[in-house]
């Protein structure tokens, strides 16, 4: 592999995906939290700060991909409230000129927009949300991070990546020179990347440890109920063969991509299955082998067997 492999640990990341989650409403019925979160965190905030938010729902979902650049091409602090600060009092060339080598198709007016439009909600998302929650969610990314560094000593990174995502597999990009992981907790159980110009940006969930020793392992219901349904099933038995795109598998299968996309997401957190990113930034899905052991590892160890 060509690439290096980074960890990078800051509250920013999980201040934008928190943030991105409740503005978009973007796969919230595939995450732990769910949509139940959502009507939790609104019963919290006051009607005139719901409806700025409200607002950004309707700007442009690659927005996101400017904000993580910036994250993770931040150049002094890695605190929140003064990356916010930093970001408002910059020029609208010094805000482009941060991002141009990944983002060479950004225009200083997009870069001022962005800027302009965000921070001041973000801002709004730190005091009403976000900072009540930072404690708690900096020690287990920070714990997380730690470990996984201590990892990239001992493993390749591609093997790594594959770990620490429960399977996602980077193939072969020419030009790719950097991938920069990092750890969340709101998006958990799922996966978020982001493509740049020779960077990849990479999110992968963060378990909430168990409150009691008896109850089953998140990991572990994930998986019992990835194959608790005939169709996954099936499904896993036809992709066990070779890669296969969504688009191949509603040809073959002769089902839709709506169909198909439910029984994917679910086998795919639970770790069953690999997902296969390529150059042209198309996704194709195989069998994870790991995941089969791992199924009856945490089974093992739950029973005590």
């Amino acid at each position: 592999m060509s690439y290096q492999v980074k960890i990078d640990v800051t509250p920013i990341y999980e201040l934008l995906n928190s943030f991105m989650v409740y503005v978009t409403r973007r796969w919230v019925q595939s995450l732990d939290i769910g949509p139940e979160w959502i009507h939790t965190v609104d019963s919290t905030l006051k009607e005139e700060v719901r409806e700025l938010f409200k607002e950004a729902s309707n700007w442009p979902f690659s927005d996101y991909d400017v904000l993580f650049a910036w994250t993770a091409l931040r150049e002094t602090t890695s605190e929140v409230e003064p990356f916010l600060k930093e970001l408002s009092i910059k020029s609208p060339e010094e805000l482009w000129k941060q991002l141009q080598t990944v983002l060479p198709n950004l225009t200083i007016a997009e870069a001022l927009r962005i800027r302009n439009q965000y921070i001041p909600l973000l801002k709004l998302w730190d005091e009403h949300y976000f900072q009540y929650l930072t404690p708690e969610h900096r020690k287990l990314i920070e714990e997380d991070s730690s470990e996984k560094e201590l990892l990239l000593t001992k493993m390749s990174p591609d093997r790594l990546i594959d770990y620490a995502t429960s399977g996602l597999i980077v193939e072969e990009m020419p030009g790719l020179r950097k991938i920069i992981l990092f750890p969340t907790v709101h998006n958990r159980p799922i996966n978020m990347y982001c493509f740049y110009e020779g960077m990849l940006l990479i999110q992968y969930p963060v378990d909430i440890p168990e409150q009691r020793e008896d109850e089953p392992p998140i990991s572990l219901l994930r998986l019992t109920e990835a194959i608790s349904d005939p169709e996954r099933l099936r499904l896993l038995r036809y992709i066990s063969n070779q890669p296969k795109s969504l688009k191949q598998m509603s040809k073959e299968l002769g089902q839709t991509e709506v169909m198909l996309r439910p029984h994917l997401m679910s086998l795919r957190v639970s770790g069953l299955l690999q997902t296969h990113l390529d150059q042209d930034q198309n996704e194709k899905y195989s069998l994870r082998p790991d995941g089969l052991s791992e199924l009856n590892m945490y089974l093992e160890s739950y029973i005590r067997i």
